[in-house]
């Protein structure tokens, strides 16, 4: 039997509390997050308010027993060291502020608008759910993913309804016929030919619509000299009938607008830069934020028990209790709010600094390379708070509005020694794309000799990593007639 033995070991240890881990939650979030995270809290405690300060927060201190052992700062878990000194001044906007809002968009989605011409055609009720069921598993890009034998096997489970995979086909065809065109597709290559017979009237002999029946494959992969020996066509001919397919919508569904899609989410912005004549002057966006105070009628509540709570009853105290754990919890709030702010100010003044000649242009080219431990250096912050900093945060400038987490990238060394942000290289490679002869475009190992030429050595697969990161197809995928 193998020696078992007890031994004592001392390990140092650090746990968050639930209130540390929510300061965290809120150093988080974004702009228009935290409008929502307040009045949350506005709702569940009756001891915050949303008005002027009161001198009440001040004048408020029990002598005994209402100190805290639990009071931290940002810091004190994050293992930080001390916010340096300076601070930016937080100079609000008033009401006819500058803020560019990207708004929600409008409309029905083209789910409502295809139950609605549904509802023009002449089917039963019976008709009428089946075709109903169908439009539900249609997806957001306007495709049916979904086979018409497992929606038969759906129906026949869940509804009791035995329908033929031949009735199915003709209640998918009808709605086919609906607007926008391509919509019920069950690929893209359908999808596509459905747009183009529409268009043409149902006539299957237009070019376009050959070549998306009969050499689609060829058609994605850019073997234009397979299609014209096929269709025994000129260039001139086959580039008509692609501008033609190009011009088509692949994703029918996303011409609907949808409220609670990513894409058409509001942006608010965090911070609000303005060039003054040459001088930066970098401002927390607060336009919705209300101040905070504690509600002076409990708070008078809470003196009185003070002064006389050797005389308090049972319910009295109870209610004392939890006056006083709301209290405790509004002042912890409003101070977490007060450390997000600093935080945020703090590490955003040093990111502009880092990057000033960026932020007087907007010059893609002049960013330098920064990493997160650039900038926890510089303020004295933890890595992980620079990262919530960055994290689902924007800025407005003169010239756009950017997320934290573009400003940074990694760098390398030209072979002068100097030191670029690889954001410059992706900007040379885009240009170099942008102007390549398209019948004849770029390869990565030419991209690689181009930079070379510039000074930027960058190997053919750095070359492809940067070139996929820009969403930009390979040299064949780039070609056109």
């Amino acid at each position: 039997m193998a020696d078992q033995r007890l031994s004592l070991q001392q390990r140092l240890l650090q746990k968050l509390s639930p209130q540390q881990i929510q300061v965290i939650k809120l150093l988080e979030i974004p702009a228009i997050q935290l409008e929502q995270r307040i009045k949350s809290e506005l709702e569940e405690n009756p001891i915050l308010e949303m008005t002027e300060e009161s001198e009440e927060d001040e004048k408020f201190d029990e002598s005994d027993d209402n100190s805290s052992d639990d009071e931290f700062s940002l810091e004190d878990y994050l293992n930080d060291e001390d916010v340096p000194s300076y601070r930016l001044s937080a100079n609000n906007y008033s009401k006819d502020d500058k803020l560019i809002d990207m708004p929600y968009s409008s409309g029905v989605s083209f789910h409502d608008s295809l139950i609605e011409q549904l509802g023009l055609a002449n089917l039963n009720e019976e008709e009428q759910l089946i075709a109903e069921y169908i439009i539900g598993n249609i997806d957001e890009d306007g495709y049916l993913r979904r086979d018409l034998l497992s929606i038969s096997d759906d129906l026949a489970f869940h509804r009791n309804k035995e329908v033929k995979l031949e009735d199915l086909e003709r209640y998918l065809e009808l709605i086919q016929d609906f607007d926008p065109p391509g919509i019920g597709a069950r690929n893209l290559q359908e999808c596509l030919l459905l747009q183009i017979l529409r268009k043409k009237g149902k006539d299957s002999t237009c070019l376009a619509a050959k070549i998306l029946q009969e050499t689609f494959e060829e058609f994605t992969k850019k073997h234009y000299d397979k299609i014209l020996r096929k269709f025994e066509i000129s260039e001139t001919e086959l580039k008509d009938a692609i501008d033609e397919i190009l011009k088509l919508n692949p994703k029918p569904g996303s011409s609907y607008s949808n409220p609670m899609s990513k894409s058409s989410q509001v942006i608010v912005p965090d911070f609000l830069l303005d060039n003054l004549e040459g001088e930066l002057h970098l401002s927390l966006n607060q336009k919705n934020v209300p101040d905070l105070h504690l509600n002076g009628t409990y708070l008078d509540l809470m003196k009185t028990y003070a002064v006389n709570k050797t005389g308090a009853s049972k319910d009295q105290k109870e209610a004392m209790l939890f006056m006083k754990q709301k209290l405790d919890s509004a002042k912890w709030f409003i101070d977490a709010i007060k450390q997000r702010h600093q935080t945020l100010q703090v590490t955003m003044a040093e990111i502009i600094k880092f990057q000033k000649e960026f932020f007087q242009d907007g010059d893609e080219t002049k960013l330098r390379p920064m990493i997160l431990k650039d900038i926890a250096d510089i303020t004295g912050l933890d890595i992980s708070t620079i990262s919530r900093v960055s994290n689902s945060k924007y800025i407005q400038t003169h010239f756009g509005i950017y997320p934290l987490k573009y400003f940074f990238s990694e760098g390398m060394q030209k072979d002068t020694g100097e030191e670029v942000s690889t954001r410059e290289i992706k900007k040379i490679l885009e240009e170099c794309i942008d102007n390549e002869d398209k019948r004849h475009p770029v390869t990565d190992e030419k991209l690689a000799l181009i930079l070379k030429e510039k000074s930027y050595v960058v190997a053919r697969r750095t070359v492809a990593k940067y070139r996929e990161q820009l969403g930009i197809p390979v040299a064949r995928m780039r070609k056109e007639l």
